[in-house]
């Protein structure tokens, strides 16, 4: 998989612990434990990638394993090989056949960036949001 051009890679090798964030695309594809926020931009969590870590993004998405809560403003995509087990609070969600995702889904009616400062599991009325759980 080649990551977007212009995009900041974290390789495969490459381990991470602490506090991930910046204001650029970042393609992570190696060992994170920590957060990543990237509160305008997009995240792509590569095939490789193992991430302990609560993430914030305009825009992700994943094809590997995360372990953590995730705040997206816009859509998150889960694709064929991903392997989520955590919460989801999104304006859009996109999964692809085979995709593993254990934890709450919750879609936001109007994503606004409001929506990085929400924790999953807050109470929000029913005209706001749409609440799924997998299991």
């Amino acid at each position: 998989m080649k990551p977007a051009e212009g995009s900041t890679v974290i390789g495969k090798s490459v381990t991470i612990r602490g506090d991930v964030t910046g204001k650029e695309d970042l393609f992570l594809d190696g060992v994170v434990e920590g957060t990543v926020s990237l509160p305008e931009s997009r995240l792509t969590v590569g095939p490789n990638a193992r991430v302990m870590a609560d993430m914030d993004a305009q825009e992700m998405v994943i094809f590997g394993l995360v372990e953590g809560n995730l705040r997206v403003a816009g859509r998150i995509e889960l694709r064929e090989s991903a392997v989520v087990k955590g919460d989801i609070v999104a304006g859009r969600l996109s999964i692809e056949e085979n995709a593993s995702m254990k934890g709450k889904v919750e879609l936001l009616e109007t994503a606004t960036a409001e929506v990085s400062s929400r924790l999953p599991g807050s109470q929000y009325p029913a005209t706001d949001t749409a609440v799924l759980n997998l299991i």
